[in-house]
């Protein structure tokens, strides 16, 4: 049975990558298409930036076809806001919007946007008919078990929102005031799986960083999907790893140290093409750490390459990593 979001077909048991903010953008986007991901999701775009037609929300529009299926995140605190934002994204051409209620972060969750809005369901629930009724695409919501450990009310938040039109719920294993902490609890996620109201397929999210918890964890908690966050930093291979487990049972080798400076170069020309030069090079400095995780004494490269700001040397010293490290024997970090 295939997993579908509207007339989205995303195969047996899909794989989804987490919009990140400063992170999944369609630089980083292409490294995960290139290794099987199977949908994506833009950044988290602001409501009132959109409206305002501020250039940094209006650049996260940016979406390309060999992306897709890709969905637009948008997040906000007020109705009217979001409803007029949903018809702004929906004019870019995704395949399905995503409200972001989930965001814990201070400068999102204090303005009443984000995972705030799991203290007032009511709220959510007309904010997110407003969305559906806004646009023709199929729209779906990502979300956490709650506000905190005393009020776990996602079970609540999926009946509501799938009567009135979501499509689809990814649902992250903690509050909002654990933040990233601590352990992701998947047991919430898998009752609501079972609940035989709920007809919408749900995904879960949080602490998969490897192709045998991504197995473990699909049979124990009976999701119809996982979204990866951040075990794809700089690990982009983490989807192909678990796509090739799940069809062969078999654990996939780690990347070559050759494909990992190829993904980082890849990662750099797209970022360079798409924000040009200063930008593109200035914002892939907190990338290279991650590609080259594991390498032996890499720091000294790392502080050259974070400090460069000329291309042609960056890839003369990405081609002298290539050199010194190439009889190194890389240990699968992930699978």
């Amino acid at each position: 049975m295939s997993v579908k979001i509207g007339n989205i077909d995303l195969g047996d048991f899909p794989l989804l990558l987490a919009p990140m903010e400063d992170v999944s953008d369609p630089p980083f986007r292409y490294v995960c298409k290139q290794s099987g991901v199977d949908m994506m999701y833009t950044e988290f775009i602001s409501s009132e930036g959109l409206i305002r037609d501020a250039a940094k929300s209006r650049q996260k529009l940016d979406i390309f076809e060999y992306e897709r299926p890709i969905g637009i995140q948008i997040f906000g605190s007020d109705i009217s806001s979001m409803r007029e934002a949903t018809e702004i994204a929906t004019l870019a051409g995704p395949d399905l919007i995503d409200i972001n209620y989930g965001c814990p972060v201070k400068q999102v969750a204090c303005k009443g946007a984000g995972s705030a809005l799991l203290q007032d369901i009511d709220k959510m629930v007309k904010m997110t008919e407003a969305v559906v009724k806004a646009t023709h695409l199929p729209v779906t919501v990502k979300t956490r078990l709650g506000w905190d450990d005393n009020t776990k009310n996602v079970d609540i938040v999926a009946e509501r929102l799938q009567d009135i039109g979501i499509q689809a719920l990814t649902i992250h294993g903690r509050t909002r005031s654990q933040m990233y902490k601590g352990e992701a609890d998947w047991r919430m996620i898998r009752d609501i799986k079972r609940n035989p109201h709920i007809k919408i397929p749900i995904f879960g999210n949080g602490d998969i960083d490897s192709a045998q918890k991504a197995l473990d964890w699909r049979r124990e908690y009976e999701v119809d999907g996982i979204m990866i966050g951040r075990a794809a930093i700089g690990y982009p291979w983490i989807f192909r790893e678990i796509a090739h487990y799940f069809k062969t049972g078999e654990k996939l080798a780690g990347p070559t140290l050759a494909e990992r400076v190829l993904a980082c170069r890849t990662h750099l020309d797209k970022s360079i093409a798409w924000k040009g030069p200063k930008v593109g090079i200035f914002e892939m400095r907190r990338h290279y750490a991650n590609y080259f995780k594991g390498l032996p004494d890499f720091k000294p490269y790392r502080m050259l390459l974070v400090k460069e700001d000329n291309i042609e040397i960056i890839h003369s010293i990405l081609d002298e990593v290539s050199d010194k490290y190439q009889h190194i024997h890389f240990e699968n970090e992930v699978a």
